[in-house]
């Protein structure tokens, strides 16, 4: 429905957005070895993947799985895809977007940030999967299923779009619409319909496997993480205040 492709900000606080490109690099490194290495996909899936029943400790695994404690497989998700278009997608999200996210924040800042936004991504989705369990509920509601595995960086990437359109509501970014249709639209309007279609498509969307609620609780945990995580000294303002104080008057 909406992929970035560019937007031209420029970085104000540093020349290299360190940990965002690091991020991409790793999330591509475990897809390699996801697809190609010694152990399949189903196994690395079971193995690192978020299993809400598995979670909340009401459904166990086979010996060996998962491979850390469950309640760290609400990080570990966050670095395995299920597919080529899926890692392509949430990459390129990271690629437009988190360069400037990453420069009003720092790298060690943004790093916890997005990490925070996976996580409490992952949570939103496990407990989306139960906390309305057996509850009457319009027949148009579909809830994740508690022992489907949740895995992939979107929640992450919806935390740093919601502090970008917070940073940069204005800036005007080239996007492709609706299955190819190529618009240069405001951040606000493109990342709006953006988050729209979120919405709608996890309490009204069809049962597609797509972990919609962890968009929305890592978009929500962005919107609301960017204002205490930017920077509270602009290195920029401050060189303007200096050259302003020492110009001769």
């Amino acid at each position: 429905m909406f992929l970035p492709l560019h937007d031209g900000v420029p970085l104000e606080h540093m020349k290299t957005p360190v940990v965002a490109r690091s991020l991409i690099v790793a999330c591509t490194l475990i897809h390699l070895l996801f697809v190609f290495g010694p152990v399949g996909p189903d196994e690395m899936v079971a193995g690192f993947g978020l299993i809400p029943a598995v979670l909340f400790g009401f459904e166990t695994l086979p010996e060996g799985y998962p491979f850390v404690p469950a309640w760290m497989t609400l990080a570990t998700n966050i670095f395995l895809h299920g597919s080529w278009f899926h890692l392509v997608g949430n990459m390129l999200f990271l690629w437009v977007f988190g360069d400037n996210v990453e420069d009003a924040m720092g790298h060690l800042r943004f790093l916890a940030f997005f990490l925070l936004c996976g996580v409490i991504a992952s949570l939103a989705h496990a407990l989306a999967s139960f906390s309305m369990a057996g509850a009457s509920l319009p027949d148009s509601f579909m809830l994740p299923a508690p022992q489907r595995p949740l895995i992939g960086a979107s929640g992450g990437v919806s935390g740093v779009v919601a502090a970008y359109v917070i940073l940069y509501p204005r800036v005007r970014i080239w996007a492709l619409f609706l299955g190819g249709i190529p618009l240069r639209l405001p951040a606000y309007w493109a990342i709006g319909f953006w988050f729209a279609v979120q919405f709608v498509s996890a309490f009204f969307g069809a049962d597609d496997g797509v972990g919609w609620f962890a968009h929305l609780g890592g978009f929500i945990a962005g919107a609301i993480l960017i204002p205490m995580m930017r920077h509270r000294y602009d290195p920029v303002l401050a060189r303007a205040a200096a050259q302003e104080l020492q110009t001769p008057r």
